[in-house]
């Protein structure tokens, strides 16, 4: 104990490389350690309700699965990626530090910019893809109130009509606001919106319900695999990139967790605040999606996935409500999971002179220049080239941070050293050839299958394809065997650094 309290005390400008330091880079001081199992099971509420979570069940039955078969990918697929959430959240919640301040330890303390960069160029996707559902509920909202007035002719280039445009560039501004105030208060939304999330849900499921014939007519819908089906006989090609899909969802976060474990009370309170928070809400959220996508083929005659459009059909105060309440959610999704990672991220490319809050502009402004409506064009470019590809990107650095973090140093890290060069994380001039290496050699083998599912080529070996139906899985297991084998090789890099700890937390 008293180890942490002279470390958290020093001034780190007098002992500690000012290109690898800022106030929102530095450890989290005891008094900064205030988030109870609570506060992060309320965060991941108010994360998880969000319509791209919703889409997850309605897409895979718009690809074909039953009801019962969709929610039992989703709740398997969380419970895959809550392991990494709390295997990476250890570091944070053990030594408060942030996720691109634990990529030095592997990636060294020039190298952990890449890693980083890469992560905050996806988030930069999901915030400009969360601020376009945002502003789509809100188009929803005017043209349910002035009898679809807004409706327009789509813009030359941009593809969406100026109203459009003018309720995402708003919700966008909203967003920024609360970027603005930083940390404190995305922790106050999160805890403050969480009922209301919940509510959601609740609202949906009863809509649903009241309106069909109950459980019975929403688990009466058939796969679309079973015998004289449309898709007989490939279930399983639609299940594993289904599975990784799911597991690529949360791939973000699985990278970035110690961003809010750092500011956790204790190991305990971040596990429990995890595994309550994550798989059972995403199967929750599941069910209701189902409940709802199976309604529509009933109440509208067609299978409707998008949560937002449906609220639009409704009319009335119904869906005035149910779209306020989805723009709360996509607000508390969207600064959570998109918009604390790349900030951070981007502050380590400069932290003397990129701080949280111009990280997370800079986040902003990317998000509206990769134009998210595209990407949500339809449920499979959804499913299979958005998540799975870039979970074949983000998979290997998850299996390298594990690894690193686990087999390689035991859970033991040079709190200090992470923040200066020329010490134990220096590697080569900064670079850890060893990371950078598992990292390339682990991408690889993904990377004929996306070209094929996006587009670009029309052909691929039939192994490489098949491999891209397990992109996070192969990235993950692939990079962190490769990692751990290098770094027992001391022929191809530096020496192993000195593994002693000056521990930030107990266990």
């Amino acid at each position: 104990m008293k180890n942490k309290e002279e470390f958290l005390t020093l001034d780190p400008r007098q002992s500690l490389d000012a290109a690898l330091w800022n106030d929102d880079l530095e450890p989290a001081q005891a008094s900064k350690r205030t988030w109870g199992w609570l506060h992060i099971f309320s965060l991941w509420v108010g994360m998880v309700i969000s319509v791209p979570a919703y889409l997850l069940a309605s897409g895979l039955m718009h690809e074909g699965m039953s009801p019962l078969q969709a929610i039992i990918t989703v709740l398997l697929g969380n419970l895959v990626v809550l392991v990494p959430m709390i295997l990476i959240g250890h570091a944070g919640a053990k030594y408060g530090i942030p996720f691109p301040v634990l990529l030095r330890s592997s990636f060294g303390t020039v190298g952990a910019r890449l890693p980083g960069v890469l992560r905050s160029l996806v988030a930069c996707g999901w915030f400009g893809i969360q601020t376009w559902v945002g502003g789509f509920a809100i188009y929803q909202i005017l043209n349910g109130l002035f009898s679809g007035a807004f409706v327009g002719q789509p813009l030359p280039f941009i593809g969406i009509d100026p109203a459009q445009l003018l309720c995402f560039l708003s919700f966008w501004a909203l967003q920024v606001y609360f970027i603005a105030k930083g940390m404190e208060s995305i922790k106050w939304l999160e805890t403050f919106a969480a009922p209301l999330l919940l509510l959601i849900g609740v609202a949906l499921f009863v809509w649903a319900y009241t309106n069909t014939d109950g459980l019975s007519g929403t688990f009466s819908q058939p796969s679309a695999f079973v015998t004289g089906g449309e898709k007989e006989g490939q279930f399983w090609s639609v299940f594993w990139p289904g599975l990784t899909a799911m597991v690529g969802f949360w791939a973000t976060l699985s990278l970035n967790i110690p961003d809010f474990t750092r500011f956790s009370k204790s190991q305990k309170d971040q596990i429990i605040g995890q595994a309550a928070g994550l798989p059972l809400p995403m199967a929750l959220l599941g069910f209701v999606s189902v409940s709802v996508t199976s309604a529509t083929v009933v109440i509208y005659g067609e299978q409707i996935w998008d949560p937002v459009d449906i609220a639009g059909r409704m009319g009335g105060l119904t869906a005035l409500f149910g779209l306020v309440l989805l723009i709360i959610a996509t607000i508390t999704t969207n600064l959570a999971a998109n918009v604390v990672a790349p900030a951070n991220g981007f502050s380590n490319l400069a932290p003397n002179k990129i701080s949280f809050r111009s990280g997370g502009f800079l986040t902003a402004a990317l998000g509206i220049a990769i134009m998210p409506w595209k990407l949500m064009e339809s449920a499979g470019a959804y499913l299979f080239v958005w998540l799975v590809g870039y979970s074949s990107l983000l998979g290997p650095i998850a299996g390298i941070l594990i690894a690193d973090y686990f087999i390689v140093r035991k859970c033991r890290l040079q709190l200090q050293a992470l923040y200066q060069r020329g010490g134990a994380y220096e590697y080569s001039h900064g670079w850890n050839l060893k990371a950078l290496l598992a990292f390339a050699v682990a991408v690889l083998p993904n990377v004929p299958g996306f070209l094929v599912a996006g587009g670009v080529i029309d052909s691929a070996p039939a192994m490489f394809v098949e491999l891209y139906n397990y992109a996070w899985f192969v990235g993950a297991l692939l990079g962190g065997f490769l990692y751990t084998l290098l770094m027992r090789l001391p022929q191809l890099g530096s020496a192993q650094d000195t593994l002693a700890t000056v521990p930030a937390s107990s266990d």
